[in-house]
């Protein structure tokens, strides 16, 4: 008897902790990086009236690089998005050679930076893996978020929405 009751006390418990699904917040992160140019930036920035794409990512993660080789032939899709690129690793010089490697550079409306070790942004969308991607509309509202990397066309097919 002890058993069985047992086992249904594991079934619910299982049941409740799998039902628990998170919804990110609405609004873009408050974030506080330190770019590849050695400059702070927060949200206040950003451009008015113009949507963002958050991307948090690691320099060293392969599904991060393979996203930036997906996105370099689509790049006129994003022309129109402030790109906000941030990672935890504290090491700048990381962070420095992904956007020199990507040459990132050559897209003024990406911005690259570490939020070290305080990672407020990987809090706000609870990321387990990177890169994890947020869309925001023209007012700063979610649009969409991925916490596993889309398909190119598909987030270029999002990005020409918003």
């Amino acid at each position: 008897m002890k058993k069985l009751l047992l086992f249904f006390c594991l079934i619910l418990s299982a049941g409740y902790t799998f039902a628990q699904t998170y919804t990110p917040p609405t609004t873009i992160p408050p974030y506080h990086i330190l770019t590849t140019d050695s400059v702070y930036v927060t949200p206040a920035n950003l451009k008015k009236n113009k949507p963002v794409m958050i991307i948090y990512f690691a320099p060293d993660c392969s599904h991060c690089k393979n996203l930036m080789f997906e996105m370099k032939p689509h790049m006129e899709a994003f022309k129109n998005v402030q790109v906000v690129m941030i990672t935890f690793v504290l090491q700048l010089k990381a962070t420095q050679t992904f956007y020199r490697d990507f040459d990132l550079k050559k897209y003024p409306n990406f911005t690259v930076g570490t939020e070290g070790y305080t990672y407020v942004v990987q809090r706000f969308y609870e990321v387990k893996t990177t890169p994890y991607i947020a869309l925001y509309d023209k007012k700063g509202k979610l649009v969409k978020a991925y916490d596993k990397v889309p398909k190119i066309d598909e987030l270029v097919d999002e990005v020409k929405k918003i």
